[in-house]
């Protein structure tokens, strides 16, 4: 979704970002259904009979393997499993996370034992299931952490300590948009991982405008210098295009096979993105992705403006 570079400060809509120092964590987490040895276990399928709370009372081999652990955050404990942790992490990293979504990437398909964890986080309070309207016959249900889910993830190391996390739903009328995000997340990180990489960190443009924004405040007086302006963008690794600096939707930052620190730049247009904007992102080297219905009318949009960029589908 096309969005001005420097209109948003995502202090404004009430964003909880977790600045406290944590201790570093820097592995790569897989899902929590990959056993130990790499394999992923098949998924048991439930008796005809069997109602939900049967199943429940009738856990996995999987399920009992990963027994619940203690977290003990102020006054209040809270058992959650490997599974539940995990996905309160990603949920706090990007903020809306689509349910379909979340049961795909983090539980290999198996919607059942993810309803169960995600159950389980709102009998806690920890994690809100949201459905909303997306258009006049569509309703997408998404998750988003609580406040009681963002101090459990702030308090238990649990995340690195430069990983941003967030808590609450800011803009409601783009949703679809932002849910999108972690979808093309997975993509991205798909492709890094065949290449030998390994990702690290995960910015939102939340964060990125921010830390954009105080820079350029600094500048004072010579914040329209385009010198000054184009050393700004260059700290945070951005472009200076047309006197704007340009802020993708998502920045993946990897690590290489070599251990070199790199990022990608990754940006979900739509139909409604304008030519202009697009011409701007694509100059700005951002990897350029859309859903399926939207890819070929923009790269059509591309080719009629001679503009040299790839767009991948979501």
């Amino acid at each position: 979704m096309s969005r001005d570079a420097f209109s948003y400060d995502p202090q404004d809509g009430g964003d909880a970002r977790d600045t406290s120092p944590r201790r570093p964590v820097r592995q790569h987490r897989p899902a929590y259904s990959e056993r130990q040895d790499g394999r992923s276990p098949a998924l048991e399928a439930p008796g005809r009979g069997d109602s939900t709370e049967a199943r429940e009372q009738h856990p996995t081999r999987e399920e009992r393997s990963d027994s619940p652990r203690a977290y003990y955050v102020r006054d209040r404990t809270y058992l959650l499993r490997d599974s539940e942790m995990h996905s309160l992490t990603e949920i706090g990293k990007f903020r809306v996370i689509a349910v379909s979504d979340l049961a795909k990437y983090s539980y290999d398909g198996n919607r059942a034992r993810m309803e169960k964890d995600i159950r389980a986080l709102a009998r806690q309070s920890l994690v809100k299931d949201n459905t909303l309207e997306i258009s006049q016959k569509k309703t997408l249900r998404v998750l988003t952490l609580t406040k009681a889910g963002h101090r459990v993830l702030k308090n238990t190391n649990k995340v690195a300590d430069d990983q941003p996390i967030y808590h609450g739903l800011v803009k409601p009328r783009e949703v679809k948009h932002d849910a999108d995000l972690y979808r093309l997340y997975q993509k991205e990180v798909a492709r890094i991982e065949r290449g030998g990489g390994r990702p690290v960190r995960v910015l939102l443009d939340y964060e990125l405008k921010r830390n954009l924004n105080r820079d350029l405040a600094l500048l004072g007086p010579d914040k329209d210098d385009l010198d000054r302006k184009g050393e700004v963008a260059e700290k945070h690794g951005l472009q200076l295009v047309d006197g704007k600096i340009p802020v993708p939707d998502l920045r993946v930052e990897y690590e290489t096979p070599e251990l070199e620190l790199r990022h990608v730049d990754l940006e979900l247009a739509t139909r409604d993105y304008r030519p202009r904007a697009m011409a701007a992102k694509a100059s700005a080297g951002f990897s350029m992705y859309a859903r399926s219905e939207d890819a070929s009318r923009l790269r059509r949009v591309l080719d009629e403006r001679e503009i040299t960029a790839e767009i991948l589908s979501l």
